[in-house]
């Protein structure tokens, strides 16, 4: 089975100068290097094998890939709520220069953030305030469930004028605000992935996280397939 290294790499800070992120690689041929951008907060934990165990595919089809921890997610010292949507497109941009990245592949939200001039692809891409929207409702029904009363309307007015903690994940307000108006960009060069052209429904419906082998070789194949690695 082919396994990953660990790597540091220089990520941009929002005050200027660098500091050390990490990322997780695997070794491939000479044919592409691939910077995989994730999913974001929630649906991050439930894709995040998916997300590996496309990498290991692309790394036995002689892919190279590249997956950086954005400023403030994983193994980040950096806070989350210190975060803008802004910065994570310069830490994006700044992980593919260094790691001399040919191409790009998304999950979900990370299509936000990808370099648009980029070629490369983007799985299921969605807009910020679906991701938003789907960890909102899910604090309503806990605090119901806890006897409180919350409404999403309550939720957003907080979000955009203090930040908010959602589904563990702490955002400040500007990264609120700007997840609410983000949508993946209409003109970039990278192609979609859609999930209907995969075996089962997207793994991020899931109440806890999963893996789908049938998912990962799809998506793998489209990658490997259009890169002539197949």
């Amino acid at each position: 089975m082919t396994k990953p290294v660990v790597k540091t790499w220089p990520c941009p800070t929002a005050g200027g100068g660098t500091h050390d992120e990490i990322a997780l690689a695997f070794r491939g041929g000479d044919t592409a290097r691939v910077l995989v951008l994730p999913a974001f907060f929630d649906e991050a934990n439930k894709l995040r094998r998916l997300t590996v165990e496309v990498m290991r595919r692309l790394a036995d089809a002689g892919i190279a890939t590249v997956l950086p921890d954005l400023p403030g997610c994983n193994e980040s010292r950096q806070p989350l709520q210190a975060q803008t949507l802004d910065h994570w497109r310069q830490a994006a941009r700044a992980a593919a220069d260094h790691f001399e990245a040919s191409h790009v592949l998304t999950v979900r939200a990370g299509a936000l953030v990808a370099p648009p001039e980029m070629a490369g692809w983007n799985y299921a891409p969605v807009g910020g305030r679906q991701v938003l929207r789907s960890m909102l409702r899910a604090r309503t029904i806990a605090a119901r469930e806890a006897g409180i009363e919350e409404t999403i309307g309550t939720l957003e007015e907080q979000g955009r004028s203090e930040g908010i903690e959602l589904a563990g994940w702490t955002l400040g307000a500007a990264m609120f605000r700007a997840l609410e108006e983000a949508a993946p960009a209409a003109e970039t060069a990278q192609a979609k992935i859609a999930q209907d052209a995969l075996e089962g429904g997207g793994l991020w419906l899931r109440a806890e996280p999963g893996e789908s082998a049938a998912q990962a070789d799809g998506i793998a194949a489209a990658v490997a397939g259009a890169l002539g690695a197949a």
